[in-house]
């Protein structure tokens, strides 16, 4: 068995294309069409088991979940104990910190886009001066 700190290395690492791999899916244009037909799905399958295995594509947690499982059964990647349980510990370990990841990306663009509306609006403001200093000037 790998070393405690190797393990956390590795979890923090396996949580890196898990988040990328789960965001992009749940919030990039790309998949939008895919996203709203899932979720459709979610409210207008006849059935509830249909509805809730939709349900659980359109939420970016639960999504998640999917993801890390498919990274962890391609890494092969334990933590703590050998056989199932150390899959179960990394499964959900990996699950909560690609979850932090995301949540922290998802902030980070949020405050991008408010500097560039900040900086739209002061640009926005100096053209409208600059203007009503020209008229002044021509009148």
């Amino acid at each position: 068995m790998s070393s405690s700190g190797e393990q956390f290395a590795t979890l923090l690492l396996l949580a890196i294309p898990v988040a990328c791999v789960s965001w992009t899916v749940m919030h990039e244009e790309v998949f939008r069409e895919i996203r709203e037909w899932f979720r459709a799905q979610s409210q207008a399958a006849p059935l509830l088991h249909q509805r809730k295995f939709f349900y659980l594509l359109t939420c970016e947690y639960c999504f998640s979940h999917y993801i890390a499982a498919a990274f962890i059964a391609l890494s092969r990647f334990h933590m703590l104990m050998g056989g199932w349980r150390g899959y179960l510990m990394a499964w959900l370990s990996v699950v909560w910190i690609s979850n932090a990841y995301m949540s922290v990306f998802g902030r980070l663009r949020l405050d991008i886009k408010h500097e560039l509306l900040e900086i739209a609006s002061s640009e926005t403001e100096t053209r409208i001066k600059k203007h009503a200093v020209a008229s002044r000037h021509d009148a």
